[in-house]
């Protein structure tokens, strides 16, 4: 028996639809609405990319002008990480429930919310709960679990591509936001980079809810290179699925392993370089400025090499990527140390554009796993995944500011990163690669993933 796609609430004149199992008839010739929802998706995380350019730029200012500790600091940035990813499997599960429009748009308006509001802070608590928990929580309800959904819904060929498109919007936005926000740090004070953060969380609330749909049988189309599916009904007790999706996941070896090697990836670049790279590089003599124009640059070529890593995990195996990805990751940062100086010369030149293509790079094969060992609850698999990796940028976010503290230099912490680094390369050949069926069992009420 056949079933019609319901008529979606955003589209009355939708085309009547489809049977589910066939392809939805389009003109030929015109572009797949399936790009259009990935575009839309590449600005709002764009506009959202704002608040993470901002926090290694924050920690000289703040400390200078409430003499707050670095470690203290890094304590609400911690916070702020660990929130981004233990919201990610809940943020997923919530989409399958409320739909991806209301969701990232809430989570646009608590983050623009929680900058704000770190304008008229006081005292140390405030900076961790502005930043810390509002500006968590709302990043954590979109960025790469947001994009994830949008890619598993929307397409069935072209999938690690679009991840990585996707991906690098993130990279994209550091590049349009950090040499903005250290112009204003430096010449206009903190707080209006904060502001700043607010309003470009706010301006892309509009494109999210005017522009963007849920699913492709809202407008009566199959996903791109995919059949046509009706939409499903909303998944009930979205908590409660992403923490049974998780104990099931948890019974199995691969996800400890991207768990591991997805928390060594935060550690050595959000927990890391983009907290801690502007102040060491500040240690050494360097502006400011010089050294949040090299970690935006960090962004262009990370735009790169995780479309480049998208477009090689649709033809290689993924597990293998990681390896290679982890393993010269962890060779560039053990040159770091010796790199930093008062003035940008070649090395550090090569040094950035080599960590800007591998910076993400490891996403697109991190997904690809997740499908292939998760199936249809790979979406919130992954948010579990995600958090593991902001749980290890939280730590390193926090332990290096100590660590500054406490030894006057970064250098320890740089060798220390090197060496996790080559552990993540040996447990990504450890994931065995899966022709069978998904590891974790699929309940009913999981079929709208």
């Amino acid at each position: 028996m056949t079933q019609t796609a319901p008529a979606s609430p955003d589209s009355p004149a939708a085309p009547a639809s489809p049977t589910a199992g066939t392809r939805a008839p389009r003109e030929p010739g015109r572009v797949h609405r399936a790009w259009f929802a990935a575009a839309v998706a590449f600005v709002t995380i764009i506009g959202a990319a704002a608040f993470a350019s901002l926090p290694g730029l924050l920690i000289e200012p703040l400390h200078a002008e409430f003499d707050w500790s670095r470690g203290t600091i890094g304590f609400a940035v911690s916070v702020n990480l660990a929130l981004y990813g233990l919201t990610a499997p809940f943020a997923a599960a919530l989409m399958d429930r409320f739909g991806i429009r209301k969701v990232v748009a809430v989570a646009l308006t608590v983050i623009a919310g929680g900058s704000l509001a770190t304008v008229w802070m006081t005292a140390a608590w405030q900076l961790v709960l502005f930043w810390g928990v509002l500006v968590g929580l709302g990043s954590g309800s979109m960025a790469l679990a947001f994009a994830a959904t949008v890619t598993n819904r929307w397409f069935t060929a072209r999938r690690g591509l679009v991840t990585g498109i996707l991906t690098a919007a993130g990279a994209s936005g550091q590049l349009i936001f950090l040499p903005l926000l250290s112009w204003l740090v430096e010449n206009h004070g903190w707080r209006p980079a904060s502001v700043t953060v607010a309003l470009a969380a706010l301006a892309v609330v509009p494109f999210v809810w005017l522009l963007l749909r849920d699913h492709p049988a809202d407008v009566g189309l199959a996903p791109y290179g995919g059949a046509y599916e009706p939409k499903p009904a909303p998944v009930p007790g979205a908590a409660r699925r992403a923490v049974g999706v998780l104990f099931r996941a948890a019974r199995t070896g691969p996800f400890w392993l991207l768990a591991g090697t997805f928390a060594i990836c935060g550690a050595s670049t959000n927990g890391l370089v983009r907290t801690h790279f502007t102040p060491a590089a500040h240690d050494h003599g360097m502006p400011v400025t010089a050294a949040a124009g090299l970690l935006a640059v960090i962004g262009v070529f990370d735009v790169l090499g995780t479309i480049a890593s998208g477009w090689f995990t649709d033809r290689f195996e993924a597990r293998r990527l990681l390896a290679v990805y982890y393993a010269l990751r962890g060779v560039s940062l053990m040159f770091l140390p010796v790199l930093l100086a008062p003035s940008v010369h070649p090395p550090m030149v090569f040094f950035i554009v080599f960590y800007g293509l591998d910076w993400v790079a490891t996403v697109p094969p991190t997904i690809a796993l997740c499908r292939e060992h998760y199936g249809q609850d790979s979406a919130v698999v992954f948010g579990w995944v995600l958090a593991s990796h902001q749980v290890g940028a939280a730590l390193v976010a926090f332990l290096g500011g100590v660590a500054r503290d406490a030894l006057g230099s970064y250098d320890l912490v740089w060798y220390a990163a090197g060496g996790l680094c080559a552990v993540a390369a040996l447990m990504a050949m450890v994931i065995r690669r899966r022709t069978a069926e998904p590891a974790v069992p699929e309940p009913a009420t999981a079929a709208a993933a």
